[in-house]
């Protein structure tokens, strides 16, 4: 995706603080994008999290396909990770979230015991991209609201720990990570999901690769809802769904700049179907 750009301060500061805060965790909860596990995933999270529990969670899995879904499980069970698919926003679901914590929990137990290290309480962080859904996953998994949505950075001084429950702690900051952007694909659904600053896309690029995404994976909802056929290029399909939506400019001419914002927010939040970007 052309006209990209990052913020490589921003990331490297990231970085030092998470591989800082990395040392005092026992488990690593991992947020993915249920509609693009791959590109939400940091490749660094490896490395800095290698000995450690790790815990897979694709968060907003109402919005992706529930067959797709099932693949990755499969997928990163079989590599060795604990995985499962949630819906943050709603309630539901968080009860598999502390089976799989307190599993990860005793196996971490367990070695301890065989070191004849004392029991304490089993340290957790949950990280991710931004946008991921972080904060509203640890306000659900604490059953308050403690996690301040919005990155601020600088915000907690010193190491605050919430107790989740008996023998299990949370570090109240989460780790903020970074997307893979090495790959224009990657940049590409990144941009989609609204998981990269909307101001560092050019919106043509944006509108157009919506478009035909939407035409592929979703062709009878764009049919019913817009009267869209496959042979309509991106300026026909804008026409289409901006006359549905009576959404007219002085002058009688479709206003397919408003179009296009609507198309890219019904799809953001699942109105146009439940839609994966990747397979694993």
């Amino acid at each position: 995706m052309a006209h990209f750009n990052w913020y490589p301060g921003h990331m490297a500061k990231a970085k030092r603080a998470m591989s800082e805060d990395i040392k005092l965790i026992d488990i690593i909860v991992e947020l993915l994008d249920a509609r693009a596990p791959y590109s939400t995933r940091n490749p660094d999270i490896e490395k800095m999290g290698s000995g450690r529990e790790r815990i897979i969670v694709l968060n907003k899995a109402d919005l992706a396909d529930e067959r797709i879904n099932e693949k990755w499980i499969e997928r990163f069970t079989g590599d060795g990770t604990r995985a499962i698919a949630l819906n943050s926003r709603g309630k539901q679901g968080f009860q598999t979230v502390f089976r799989v914590i307190d599993d990860a929990a005793s196996a971490k137990r367990e070695r301890d015991l065989k070191k004849g290290i004392r029991q304490r309480p089993v340290r957790l962080m949950v990280c991710g991209i931004p946008n991921v859904g972080k904060s509203t996953f640890i306000n659900s998994l604490c059953k308050r609201s403690v996690a301040k949505t919005g990155n601020k950075p600088g915000v907690t001084k010193g190491k605050q720990w919430i107790t989740v429950k008996k023998g299990v702690e949370l570090m109240d900051t989460p780790g903020i990570l970074w997307p893979r952007i090495d790959d224009p694909l990657s940049q590409r659904n990144l941009a989609m999901i609204g998981s990269m600053n909307d101001e560092a896309v050019n919106k043509d690029d944006l509108i157009t690769v919506t478009v035909a995404m939407l035409k592929d994976k979703a062709a009878d909802v764009m049919s019913e809802r817009f009267g869209v056929t496959g042979s309509d290029d991106t300026l026909g399909v804008l026409c289409k769904a901006a006359g549905r939506m009576s959404m007219i400019r002085t002058g009688g001419e479709p206003d397919t700049e408003r179009a296009a914002g609507y198309l890219i927010t019904e799809y953001r939040g699942g109105g146009l179907g439940r839609i994966s970007l990747e397979e694993p």
